[in-house]
């Protein structure tokens, strides 16, 4: 059966996108760099050249740890604030030293003691490809009302031209999300602390997570104080109704495609069906605007030949990427709205009482009537209050989750 209009329009409405930007890099290459490193570490280029040339990562890549800076590029400075584009070090699945860019916005006034708190922006789903990258807007990183350091990655595979976003891929999202820390802690100038948040929206939120779970071996020098998951990606070998079932497919045909990039043992040509097939070259040289609406539109039956969450290798890739059965010692805020229909609520309730299973001390926040795309708004004050109690080290946290 064919998916109807209403559906179309609904997956056209993918509001998985956080600070998104489309410009066109002018390169259809596709998959990861090589290995190539040099042996000696250089400081960070001050680079001056084209946005678009920002995004070519030097090649030979230079060698460096995980949240050393390769480049910078100033991008605007009101007084208050400096907003840079950066280009660092991190790790993708495999452990391949990977250069990921992000922004990095840093107030001008004097530092606290200890430095400025970081807040670690995790976006939402804009595409696969490097003219996605939400840091080509240039704009300033989101503090969420912290006064401090604010940074924006663009995750492993979201940025240098030629590259391809491992979509929900947890390290190559987790590691971006911690190492841009890392690279404002690189910036003298910028002054930031240890002390530092996560928070993310939809592929975001699943990101945030993922950075959360592995911040304690990947990054023990930083302390993590809380992670906020607003309408989180999550449980992604299920389907909550026929509306999410288009959603799955869309996300899973992001994910499929994808994958190759960092798990060469994934052939999309052994998951993918005739409908799906025609609409690879789409998924790997636009962004979500573009793709949604076709993809929403393929029918069910010429979709998946063989589904990836039922089926090896990439079935057991799917669970591995999954968020939400290990608990850490920061608290965690989970929010999410009950006319969500890209992120079901039941979705998210199904995720927090994995949370609450693991040992998570876990703040449930359900907004009656709030959507995918409002989610953020409507409870801004009350994640910046969240935030901001955590770096006072006021109130306890409070914790959803039944004795």
């Amino acid at each position: 059966m064919g998916i109807g209009r209403g559906c179309a329009a609904m997956a056209a409405g993918l509001l998985f996108v956080g600070l998104s930007a489309c410009s066109d890099d002018g390169d259809g290459d596709s998959g990861a760099p090589s290995d190539t490193t040099t042996t000696t570490t250089v400081p960070p280029e001050q680079f001056t050249g084209s946005v678009d040339d920002f995004y070519r990562v030097p090649d030979p890549l230079p060698e460096g740890e995980p949240g050393q800076l390769i480049r910078t590029q100033d991008v605007e400075s009101d007084g208050g604030s400096t907003t840079i584009r950066v280009m660092y070090h991190s790790q993708d699945a495999s452990e391949r030293d990977r250069a990921v860019t992000g922004i990095v916005t840093y107030p001008t006034a004097p530092a606290p003691e200890g430095g400025w708190p970081v807040v670690s922006w995790a976006h939402g789903t804009t595409g696969v490809v490097s003219k996605c990258a939400p840091s080509r807007t240039g704009g300033a990183a989101p503090a969420f009302g912290v006064e401090g350091v604010a940074v924006a990655t663009d995750y492993v595979g979201l940025g240098p031209v030629g590259e391809i976003h491992p979509y929900l891929s947890k390290p190559s999202e987790g590691n971006a999300v911690i190492d841009a820390v890392r690279a404002a802690r690189n910036l003298p100038e910028a002054h930031a602390g240890t002390r530092w948040v996560a928070i993310g929206h939809s592929q975001g939120g699943h990101g945030a997570l993922a950075a959360a779970e592995l911040a304690a071996d990947h990054a023990p020098e930083l302390d993590l104080i809380g992670t906020v998951a607003l309408a989180p990606g999550s449980d992604l070998d299920k389907t909550f109704g026929p509306a999410d079932e288009v959603v799955a497919r869309v996300v899973g045909a992001l994910a499929l495609y994808s994958a190759p990039s960092e798990h060469p043992e994934i052939d999309p040509d052994d998951y993918a069906g005739p409908g799906l097939q025609a609409a690879a070259g789409m998924i790997l040289e636009e962004c979500l605007d573009a793709i949604s609406i076709p993809l929403a539109a393929i029918p069910a039956e010429d979709f998946y030949a063989h589904d990836p969450v039922d089926t090896e290798p990439a079935r057991s890739l799917v669970r591995a990427n999954d968020v939400g059965d290990v608990a850490v010692d920061a608290p965690l805020l989970l929010v999410s709205g009950t006319a969500d229909t890209t992120v079901a609520i039941d979705r998210v309730r199904m995720l927090f009482g994995r949370l609450c299973d693991a040992g998570q001390v876990t703040e449930l926040v359900v907004v009656d009537g709030a959507d995918h795309g409002n989610i953020i708004p409507r409870t801004e004050a009350q994640v910046t209050e969240w935030l901001t109690t955590r770096f006072a080290d006021g109130t306890p946290p409070v914790d959803s989750c039944p004795p």
